[in-house]
């Protein structure tokens, strides 16, 4: 349900509010929470789903007692957008790693590319990629992977409701994914990549929508810093 107010005070931030930010590319998640816990001066902020120092799209960032919802919220289905890079592999599985691989991309139709991506709907098994948060014997995936080692990884079951093609522009897939909690985008775009022997990466991601919290009607964080500041104005927020 949708609420407008004249303003907002640090009393309704500390009651619970659930703020659906458009993150900005190149930014981390933990870094936008940062920003409106000094914004808004609540003591409790937390996210519920994060998104990687590259993607954009919908973060909900939640304040006071709305942090006990972010277990819930983290359970409701995400819809992407992507575009995967076919033909180069990374150590990262995005943009930001170290290119292993190189190897040409034959002229796939469009016949072609849909048959590989209709075997990664449903429930499918994922390697978590090494520059991830999980933890192995304690330690974050990331922190091993920036030491140089490499681990195995146990796969983790996912669910993937569908996934379509978009746009096919030799070597580009874009492609919108509905998918369960815990799918990794980048992992999905590595083994597409892998099913057509090309191998890939993701380039570009945009949450588009988390349960009923669609990016069209998200904040930037400039527009939010801009609401916080003038008394005057009113926000929506969703609680």
């Amino acid at each position: 349900m949708g609420m407008r107010k004249e303003s907002l005070s640090l009393f309704d931030f500390e009651a619970g509010e659930i703020l659906n930010i458009d993150k900005p590319v190149g930014m981390t998640s933990f870094r936008v929470v940062e920003k409106i816990r000094r914004w808004t001066h609540c003591k409790k902020v937390g996210h519920a789903g994060t998104l990687d120092p590259l993607a954009t799209g919908v973060l909900l960032v939640c304040t006071g007692l709305a942090t006990k919802q972010v277990s819930e919220l983290m359970e409701w289905e995400k819809v992407y957008e992507g575009t995967v890079a076919l033909g180069k592999t990374t150590d990262t599985d995005d943009a930001e790693g170290k290119i292993l691989q190189v190897v040409s991309v034959p002229a796939f139709s469009v016949d072609d590319i849909l048959l590989v991506l209709k075997e990664f709907e449903g429930d499918i098994e994922q390697i978590p990629p090494m520059y991830s948060a999980l933890k192995v014997n304690g330690r974050r995936l990331y922190q091993l992977a920036r030491r140089g080692e490499v681990v195995p990884r146990q796969p983790r079951r996912v669910r993937i409701y569908k996934v379509e093609l978009l746009n096919w522009q030799r070597p580009f897939l874009q492609i919108r994914v509905c998918c369960s909690k815990g799918t990794y985008i980048r992992a999905l775009a590595r083994d597409v990549g892998e099913k057509l022997g090309t191998g890939g990466y993701l380039r570009s991601l945009r949450r588009t929508r988390m349960g009923r919290y669609s990016v069209n009607d998200a904040y930037s964080l400039e527009k939010l810093r801009e609401i916080l500041s003038a008394k005057h104005e009113s926000i929506s927020i969703h609680r």
